[in-house]
Parts: structure tokens; sequence; C-alpha cells
């Protein structure tokens, strides 16, 4: 049996924002071709991702920004069929196609699917290759590349449908994953850990917060050694305290030294690191269940490296 499960579905593809947009649909090609180069595939449970239902993304998101982005779909289809552009922006950055309604029941359903699969125990852990990307959509907001916050809905999925204590959320990617905060904030039953560039965009996650939130600030053009001394000053103890049943991670790799969107340091070998790290506490307390879901990356040579460093190291390879 593969114990690594890889999510995905071609309709995480069909979304797009346009031309020159950062979060494009290239990202998955670049994690797939270098998953297929690297004879990962051979060694992973590729699974095609299920449409989360929409009562499932209410466990994160109130109904009406449910309601409020499945009708703007409806609205792009309806103008595009019309004669227009096809992309209706959300925020200054976040765009919709006629394909991102699908694509992000695609995203959030992958990671529900994984979750599913982890603790029933037909995987041990899982990495979900989908787009959009979802830290930034708060509980009543899309932004910033992000429509619904997958690894949100799958926490709390993993809590009120399957009856989990508790479970930790790792956020690693370069920008800190406000949304996540804003709807797990106080909830006891999740510890959420994170570190991130600032002062940097969504310009959150400092000075006072919830006891459930680590929060590391890092300074630009801090190197993965740094970093590596921070998680294991803030995120192991706290992690090791709390005993999590599960771990879900915000698999974002734009810290990587290589990617223009951050000014942060880190390489391949940190992401292995810190995957390494995440495993230990898992099988410690998690009976080894992870389920990590892709945010940002978009240098593509630099991302499809890091997912294949990150998905190494889920599989003990």
């Amino acid at each position: 049996m593969h114990k690594t499960g890889y999510f995905t579905h071609p309709d995480c593809r069909r979304h797009d924002m346009g031309r020159g947009h950062p979060e494009c649909p290239e990202r998955l090609d670049a994690i797939e071709d270098r998953m297929l180069a690297s004879h990962l595939l051979d060694v992973v449970d590729r699974r095609e991702a299920p449409m989360a239902s929409t009562d499932l993304l209410e466990l994160a998101h109130d109904r009406m920004h449910v309601a409020a982005v499945r009708g703007l779909a409806q609205t792009v289809i309806e103008e595009e069929d019309a004669g227009g552009d096809g992309l209706m922006y959300i925020d200054p950055d976040t765009a919709m196609n006629r394909h991102s309604w699908n694509a992000a029941l695609r995203a959030a359903g992958a990671a529900i699917a994984a979750t599913d699969a982890v603790i029933t125990g037909e995987l041990e852990n899982a990495f979900c290759a989908v787009r959009p990307p979802g830290h930034h959509a708060t509980r009543s907001r899309a932004m910033g590349f992000c429509i619904i916050n997958n690894v949100a809905v799958a926490a709390r999925y993993a809590l009120d449908r399957h009856g989990l204590q508790r479970v930790a959320v790792v956020d690693f990617d370069v920008h800190h994953g406000n949304g996540t905060e804003d709807i797990l904030a106080g909830d006891q039953r999740v510890l959420m850990v994170g570190i991130f560039q600032h002062p940097f965009y969504p310009y959150s996650g400092f000075g006072s917060h919830a006891e459930n939130m680590v929060n590391v600030p890092v300074p630009a053009y801090t190197k993965g050694a740094a970093i590596r001394e921070l998680v294991e000053k803030h995120w192991m103890p706290r992690l090791e305290e709390f005993q999590p049943e599960m771990i879900f991670i915000s698999a974002g790799f734009d810290a990587h030294r290589e990617d223009d969107l951050g000014q942060l340091g880190m390489v391949e070998a940190d992401y292995a690191w810190i995957t390494k790290r995440l495993k230990e506490v898992a099988g410690r307390h998690a009976k080894g269940r992870i389920v990590s879901c892709l945010e940002g990356g978009y240098n593509l040579s630099a991302l499809g490296r890091s997912v294949e460093a990150h998905v190494r190291a889920l599989a003990d390879l």
C-alpha cells in the first residue's frame, strides 16, 4: 500500500486569473512534471479530488460568502457567454473565470477526501496539489488569490464530522495565513503555528492574538538556518504540549530564495527538514496523520523542486 496520497484534479488547472498572474495554471504543471521526472508518481497513491459540498464549506465560511462566490461564478459564465472577457475580480489580486468555482470545490474537496483517507487509515498522509490556494480566505471574504480556505475547511471537518479532539494547523507560506487565523482563532481544539515574512502582505499576524495562535514573524532575507531555529524554539514545544491527533499543513513554497513574491531564504532542504519534524510529532501523537495542501510558490522551478522535497519527506524517501 502506498502510504502517501497525492490528490489533484484537472479542474484546478482551468481556474485562470489572466495573463501574467503569478498564481497561474502552470504551477500545477511544474509540480506534475517534477513528480513525474523524479518517479515520485510511482510511489504515491494518486487520487482524483471530488467536489466539496457547500454544507462542508460552511464549516469554515459564512453561508453568505459561499453563496456570493457561487453567484459570482454564475455571473462570470453569463457575461462571458454574452461576449465579456470572462474574468471578474473579487479583490485587486483575485479573479474568477468560468471554471474557478469548480476548481475551488475540487481544492476543498481534495482536502476533505484526503482527511477521510488519512483518518480511516487508507493513507498515512497526503499532499493536495490544488489551486486556488486558501489560507488568505477569511470566514466571509475571498482575497489574496484565495477563494475557499481549504485547510480550515478540512480541519473543521476532522473535528466536527470525524470527532477528533485536537488538530494542529501548520503554515510555512511566506505570507501570514490571515484567513485561517480568522476562522480558527479562539477554537481551543486547534493549535495553529506559522512562520512568515513581516512586514509583508497581508500585514497581519503580529501583536496580540488568540492563545491558540503561534505566529512567528521574521524579517526579509531571513535564511533557512534561522527559520529552523525559530521552528525548534516556538513551534515544537507548543506542538508537543498540544499533542495533536492530526496535522494539517498550509504548504506554501514562496519563502524559497528563488521566489520573487517574497524575500526569505529557504531552500528545498529546509522544507524537507520542517516536514520531517512535523512527521515526528505526528508519529508520536497523531498516528502519523498529516494532510498537506498547496498554498503559494510562484517560481515554477523552485516550486517543483520544493514540492518534491516535501512529498519525499512525507513518504519517507
